[in-house]
């Protein structure tokens, strides 16, 4: 269900909806209904994965750290360095990106960029253990 979700910018509406299909199929997993009327949190910890949410935000930032770590000439490197042109758009919210979601994520960590170049390190900052 995460395959590619590394470069995905998911919206908040878009992640509840694969929440609940999620947790319709940990239910099911486990033989339980709705009816039985057990919380999500109990079936995730019964099964022994983490939220959905948590598991998208560390692919990203795996992703990221990968890219960090890449040489500057690289192709996937040389796409950040790539200035957008401003575009009349029409009215409403701006679109979320990839760059923006980085960003919150990294500010939710409270870390520095350049910590993803140390692979030890930052993969121990940015782990979500599933629950025993």
């Amino acid at each position: 269900m995460l395959y590619g979700s590394e470069c995905w910018a998911v919206k908040q509406q878009q992640l509840h909806k694969m929440n609940v299909a999620e947790m319709r199929m940990l239910r099911w997993m486990c033989g339980k209904t709705r009816k039985d009327r057990i919380r999500n949190i109990e079936i995730q910890r019964q099964v022994g994965v983490a939220p959905i949410d948590t598991k998208i935000r560390e692919g990203r930032l795996r992703w990221f750290g990968h890219l960090q770590r890449r040489p500057t000439n690289a192709p996937t490197r040389k796409l950040d360095s790539i200035e957008t042109v401003e575009i009349l758009r029409g009215r409403g919210r701006p679109k979320l990106t990839w760059d923006a979601l980085i960003r919150k994520d990294l500010n939710g960590l409270e870390s520095l960029p350049s910590i993803a170049l140390n692979r030890a390190q930052w993969k121990r900052l940015i782990h979500v253990a599933d629950p025993n």
